[in-house]
């Protein structure tokens, strides 16, 4: 009798993993984004970040001019941009279907809970587009809108789902201290307004880079030594173990999930697409494929590193090459805000839609 049952056991556990294949097949398995877990990288089902670009008229998801939530940087359309082809473009994985973003079943599913991007204006980009995405679908929901720094949110009252944006760009503290301000690349103080949360959403990377005027500190500090200066990329990797370190100090996984947004790549270096006289400006249309010619930046190396160091399950939206490939979606000099050709950011609606389909994803 025992022999039987383990059979029938063993038959079972043939069935379901065939199913299961046949499924992931199908596009209908969706633990897709890259979770790291101690130094073990964990995949399932389809890899949502591999694929193309393909054109779909039925996008884009919502029309800016509907949604008040956009700030005049992100507004392509309203500030000039001719063309609307970039609208029109649809990330499509290679061995599955990116599931339509649903406002209604959002909403429904994450009713009373606290979701909260923490980092620049790439997480702004990203909130922005998202609270676009539900209001879209829920025109008529009455909505409480606080825009202040550095915390902002949009609650969608007949669902109590809350949708905070928390600017801090190092994620590490910025402080001023009797030398200057110093960028403290050991202190997490301000992870103190991130507890709570049902959703976390990092981002962090491009204030890294500024340097001269654009650079708000004077010195970095860690611990009781004070740099006047260090290589950026040695700079960012300590100050994300620190936010590493606060993740799993801090965050409990059955209460709270936590993502890293990615790198967002920008589009000043043409060579890096093999035309160098070129940068968005102009830029009508996607790269085809699915690789970047320049590869992937050496930050993105840097994140993959420090992501595999948290013991806590932390989810990478692994945006980097999708991103990459759409050198049109840029604001370029039609925006709101910026005087200059605006390659950083991104148009809304537009790329960052995409990104907020494939967190949708894994929050299924």
């Amino acid at each position: 009798m025992g022999l039987g049952v383990q059979a029938m056991f063993g038959l079972f556990l043939q069935a379901m993993v065939v199913l299961f294949v046949e499924e992931a097949k199908a596009g209908h398995v969706f633990f897709n984004t890259s979770r790291y877990s101690g130094k073990k990288q964990v995949s399932g089902g389809c890899n949502l970040f591999q694929g193309k670009w393909v054109f779909d008229p039925s996008y884009p998801l919502y029309d800016s001019s509907s949604c008040p939530f956009i700030d005049p940087e992100f507004d392509c359309q309203k500030y000039g941009r001719p063309d609307k082809q970039y609208l029109k473009y649809a990330w499509k994985p290679d061995s599955c279907d990116l599931p339509r973003f649903d406002g209604v079943d959002f909403l429904s599913k994450w009713r009373g809970k606290k979701i909260m991007f923490v980092g620049d204006s790439l997480s702004l980009n990203m909130w922005e587009s998202l609270v676009c995405i539900i209001h879209s679908s829920v025109p008529n929901v009455k909505t409480n809108f606080v825009r202040k720094t550095p915390l902002s949110y949009v609650t969608f009252q007949d669902y109590g789902v809350t949708l905070y944006l928390y600017r801090t760009p190092y994620l590490v503290d910025l402080v001023k201290e009797s030398v200057g301000v110093v960028l403290r690349l050991d202190s997490i103080e301000d992870g103190n307004n991130w507890k709570g949360m049902d959703v976390l959403i990092f981002n962090s990377w491009h204030w890294w880079l500024h340097k001269g005027k654009s650079q708000p500190w004077d010195y970095l500090r860690e611990g009781t030594k004070l740099y006047k200066d260090m290589d950026r990329l040695t700079a960012f990797y300590k100050g994300m173990s620190t936010w590493g370190r606060w993740v799993d100090l801090n965050v409990d996984p059955s209460t709270t999930k936590v993502f890293f947004q990615g790198i967002s790549p920008t589009h000043y270096q043409g060579r890096e697409w093999n035309q160098p006289k070129k940068s968005c400006n102009g830029e009508l249309a996607p790269l085809s494929g699915s690789t970047y010619p320049a590869g992937a930046p050496p930050e993105a190396s840097v994140v993959s590193k420090v992501l595999s160091s948290i013991k806590k399950p932390v989810y990478l939206l692994d945006i980097t090459t999708l991103s990459q490939l759409r050198k049109d979606a840029h604001p370029s000099s039609y925006n709101g805000d910026h005087s200059s050709n605006d390659c950083s950011h991104w148009c809304l609606p537009g790329l960052p839609d995409t990104w907020n389909q494939l967190l949708y994803a894994a929050l299924l």
